[in-house]
């Protein structure tokens, strides 16, 4: 990011603001026209969807932020063995720790969540490649590659991995998920900050997912149905 053009966090709002309209897009697009279909294609056009508006938004971004993407291809060793640690600390951490007490204290966050996995679970393989590639690439991207990296330059270390934290919670839509996302945004912001490299948070936050999904979703299987 160019110097003349530092990130401010009004604008890390703004565009935080711009993408959740994508997302809201995308899915009335999903609700009004691709359910409708009631077809195997459905979840299929839905994630061609996500990623088209996707795409465009981030080259949006790019271009009206000066900004070029840093996909690091030297990654070291260290940095992929720590990005695979943060993986199943998330894992033990949030899925078997501190959700279970944030479900507690929010169980109609609860249900949601619990909906919502039910629903992964009609469409497993769009749904695999939803939640195990492009939510992770596209959120590493705009949280530590664009948000992180373009506030530290303006602010500093620390507060930039704060304010990037806090971003990335709210782009989660229950108090279940946002809580546990905010811890997730620190140790990824960190990662980032300790490797210099967006690749590692992509494998931390993916393999995390990846994870999750085999261990939440695919159980659900034998109680939905699906084409």
């Amino acid at each position: 990011m160019n110097t003349s053009n530092q990130l401010t966090i009004r604008k890390a709002l703004l565009w935080l603001g711009g993408y959740f309209c994508v997302m809201l897009l995308y899915t009335a697009i999903d609700i009004i026209l691709w359910k409708k279909i009631e077809s195997p294609l459905s979840a299929w056009l839905n994630l061609a969807s996500m990623l088209i508006f996707t795409i465009l938004f981030i080259k949006v971004l790019a271009e009206k932020n000066a900004w070029r993407i840093s996909l690091k291809s030297d990654a070291s060793a260290k940095g992929i063995i720590l990005a695979l640690c943060c993986a199943v600390l998330f894992y033990f951490l949030l899925d078997k720790c501190l959700d279970p007490f944030f479900e507690g204290l929010f169980p109609a966050s609860q249900d949601a969540y619990q909906d919502s996995l039910l629903s992964l679970a009609e469409t497993p393989v769009p749904a695999f490649i939803h939640v195990c590639l492009l939510a992770p690439v596209t959120e590493e991207i705009l949280m530590r590659g664009f948000a992180l990296d373009g506030l530290k330059r303006t602010y500093g270390s620390g507060t930039a991995l704060l304010v990037s934290s806090l971003l990335f919670a709210l782009l989660h839509f229950n108090m279940v998920q946002t809580l546990s996302a905010f811890i997730c945004g620190l140790i990824l912001g960190i990662l980032y900050l300790r490797t210099g490299s967006l690749l590692c948070c992509m494998l931390a936050h993916g393999g995390y997912n990846l994870i999750s999904f085999f261990t939440a979703v695919m159980p659900l299987l034998d109680r939905v149905k699906y084409l």
